[in-house]
């Protein structure tokens, strides 16, 4: 990503989030709020290129799971989550040098889940839709009852 692109992005409103694992190796992944909605992208880069020259699909997955983990933070007001289940389907390419833009929207919060869905666009081209199941958890570093992990909770999410 240039410095001009960059400063574009920022002028629109977005920043970068700030984050030293995963993400930070895939990102950067931009944040914004439009109106009272969450608003996540990430631009298409050639560390993000698979065999046929467009994004991984992979970069689609990462950006859904994370913006619908990091929105379901916010509308649950809890400290962390862990994605139980997300379902993703690949609808059109993304390509290198575009913004994929994901908006989450939580369709319904229980006491311990949030079950969200997002499109994930590049202009007005769907790229990516996901659904995905998150569970509030205790504390940050929960492992399941007694401290034995659980087998349910697939990755922890929205860190």
């Amino acid at each position: 990503m240039t410095d001009a692109a960059d400063a574009e992005l920022t002028k629109a409103g977005w920043s970068i989030m700030d984050d030293d694992g995963f993400i930070h190796l895939v990102g950067p992944v931009w944040h914004r709020l439009h109106g009272t909605d969450h608003e996540f992208a990430i631009v298409g880069q050639d560390k993000h290129r698979n065999r046929r020259g467009v994004v991984q699909g992979g970069v689609l997955m990462t950006l859904a799971d994370r913006s619908c983990g990091m929105t379901a933070r916010a509308v649950s007001g809890a400290d962390a989550l862990a994605t139980v289940q997300m379902d993703t389907y690949f609808v059109d390419a993304a390509r290198i040098g575009e913004l994929m833009i994901s908006r989450p929207k939580a369709l319904r919060t229980t006491r311990s889940l949030i079950f969200m869905s997002t499109e994930v666009r590049v202009g007005d081209r769907i790229v990516a839709t996901a659904h995905g199941v998150f569970k509030t958890m205790r504390h940050s570093t929960d492992s399941g009852p007694a401290g034995r992990g659980s087998d349910t909770v697939a990755s922890s999410n929205g860190d």
